[in-house]
């Protein structure tokens, strides 16, 4: 997770607390007082689930970019690879050749 992100949920964590002890301590009938704190965690529920999303996508989009690149780098290599086999053969074909015209 990163820095920007840990913050970001830190503060809205701290905000949370915040607001219920506010809430908490406010002079006002329980009754009242529950339905405020039911207001606000639903709120700073809806808020941290928003931030999981976009944490997840944030982490899915790196994952897949390497992905493609690994992929790019394997498929390269392949190709390199058979070229420097073809490279090979011919190279022992050319030898033979000139082993049989020795002979």
């Amino acid at each position: 997770m990163s820095r920007k992100s840990s913050s970001l949920i830190t503060f809205i964590l701290g905000a949370a607390a915040g607001a219920t002890l506010g809430i908490l301590f406010s002079p006002d009938k329980g009754v009242n007082i529950r339905g405020k704190l039911s207001y606000k965690l639903d709120k700073y529920k809806v808020l941290l689930e928003e931030m999981l999303e976009d944490l997840v996508n944030e982490a899915d989009l790196p994952i897949s970019q390497a992905k493609t690149k690994s992929e790019k780098v394997i498929s390269d290599a392949k190709e390199k690879a058979e070229k420097l086999l073809e490279d090979v053969d011919n190279l022992i074909g050319h030898i033979k050749n000139e082993e049989n015209i020795e002979d």
